[in-house]
């Protein structure tokens, strides 16, 4: 490493390239190093990272970028990401140049994708968001980006594989946008050996101010933007080396407020011979503070708050909640323990936010829970309804031709009392009962509505409690 940064700072002598500053590498999209247009950043790639940005068993394709026919390819193997939020409107663009490496030759074959505006790295990982510019041509100058080619004029166009145009068209901005932007290694995929390169915003935002054309506020995030995780994920490592004091640190100090509720529960040690980088698993969700002195220079500080999710997992308590029980509307609303962000579908159907279902039918039913984190979705749960039918027709034809409750087995000694509008009992069934056939004393009642009421006891956390149900239904003849 010591024998490439000498390289470099003979390169940064001559370089016309704008004022340079060296960065480490970030392998994982959720950890995305923040840049800003008024540097170059002089950087390498080095492996795949922690996290499977693209499982290559799912996502063989975003973009132009693909997984390729070897079994052990895969999307992210040598890549870096960044991230950057427009600060004025126009046009945006970024030269990656290709450097030597320690051979003094150049041998890595650069590709990217950009994603954006807006767009979280669960969706980037997931497949729903694509890239809004992607190339994968073999460049034959040592750069690739989006803008014009500083090596030979050629205009970028718009992405299209095959093409043999190493650069994309230009990206038009609005002040707040939010950029993702994967740097891909294709050519050396699978050694894991770093691989030198820089990169440049262009542009005409650029060229009218360097210090607007991008957020350089996001710069002083260095620590990241927040970050969703998931509970079987690697554990997450915070660097303070990002900070605009680089390497040149005296100290620094690890804090974390666990609840977000801005209290500091513990001081952290660092992980590193400085305390550079401090090293988060889960489940320890939380605000990470670091502060860091530099030899020279004022103190830098920044914070990132942390949320491990789960698998969606039902309250063992609370589950599943039918709504006034045995209602015209069947009403089943769901809880879930955790604090992702789910959505829920039932018998097969879409999925939705609203945990709450109406219309449920009575009978056996499923629930399928997904975390839009990523991270997992339940098989199919059955749950019960215990409903009734809203009428009924003793005639003969063979079809419902008995009225009863169903579901009626699964509580705990159920009765069920049956009355007519005058408040007269004519008939008590139980669970062990064929249900009521619209007779009274062996005499057909009329077309008309009756009342019920169902007692019957639950199990709450294991007492017993009792309930008492009241509806109505119809008789048609």
């Amino acid at each position: 490493m010591r024998s490439f940064l000498l390289w470099l700072g003979g390169l940064l002598l001559c370089s016309p390239l704008l004022q340079a500053q060296s960065s480490p590498n970030s392998p994982d999209c959720r950890s995305a190093i923040p840049v800003c247009a008024d540097t170059t950043y002089f950087t390498f790639n080095d492996g795949s990272g922690d996290v499977d940005d693209f499982d290559p068993d799912v996502i063989r394709q975003s973009g132009c970028l693909e997984k390729g026919s070897i079994a052990s390819a895969n999307i992210e193997h040598n890549t870096s990401w960044f991230v950057f939020r427009a600060g004025t409107g126009g046009t945006i663009g970024f030269d990656i140049q290709a450097l030597p490496g320690a051979t003094g030759t150049i041998t890595a074959e650069w590709d990217f994708a950009l994603y954006g505006p807006d767009v979280d790295c669960a969706d980037i990982s997931s497949g729903v968001a694509q890239p809004i510019r992607c190339n994968y041509e073999v460049n034959n100058t040592a750069f690739t980006g989006v803008g014009v080619n500083p090596a030979n004029g050629q205009n970028g166009e718009p992405p299209l594989t095959g093409s043999q145009n190493t650069y994309d068209e230009w990206i038009d901005v609005q002040p707040g946008e939010l950029y993702y932007l994967l740097i891909n290694n294709y050519n050396t995929n699978f050694d894991g050996d770093p691989e030198p390169f820089s990169l440049t915003f262009t542009g005409n935002s650029v060229n009218q101010n360097q210090q607007t054309a991008l957020d350089c506020t996001l710069r002083d995030e260095f620590l990241g933007l927040d970050i969703s995780a998931c509970e079987t994920d690697p554990p997450i490592q915070l660097s303070a080396l990002n900070s605009p004091a680089g390497p040149d640190i005296a100290s620094v100090v690890w804090t974390v407020d666990y609840e977000d509720d801005g209290v500091i529960d513990a001081t952290l040690p660092g992980s590193g011979t400085f305390g550079e980088e401090l090293v988060v698993s889960s489940p320890d969700s939380g605000r990470y503070f670091v502060e860091i002195t530099p030899n020279v220079g004022p103190v830098i500080r920044d914070d990132i708050l942390i949320i491990f999710y789960g698998v969606p997992q039902l309250d063992p308590i609370n589950g599943i909640t039918i709504l006034d029980d045995l209602s015209d509307s069947n009403t089943v609303e769901f809880t879930v323990v955790g604090n992702g962000d789910y959505e829920y579908a039932i018998n097969g159907g879409e999925f939705q936010d609203d945990p709450v279902f109406r219309d449920v039918p009575p009978g056996i039913n499923t629930v399928v829970i997904n975390d839009k984190n990523g991270c997992g979705t339940t098989e199919p749960i059955p749950f019960l309804v215990v409903g009734y039918p809203k009428f009924f027709t003793p005639n003969g034809d063979g079809l419902h031709e008995t009225w009863h409750i169903l579901g009626i087995e699964t509580l705990t000694d159920p009765v069920v009392s049956i009355f007519d509008r005058y408040g007269k009992l004519l008939k008590q069934i139980d669970e062990t009962s064929l249900g009521w056939d619209g007779n009274f004393n062996g005499r057909p009642m009329p077309s008309s509505d009756y009342w019920f009421r169902l007692e019957y006891s639950r199990d709450l956390q294991g007492v017993l409690v009792a309930n008492l149900v009241r509806a109505h239904f119809t008789l048609k003849r």
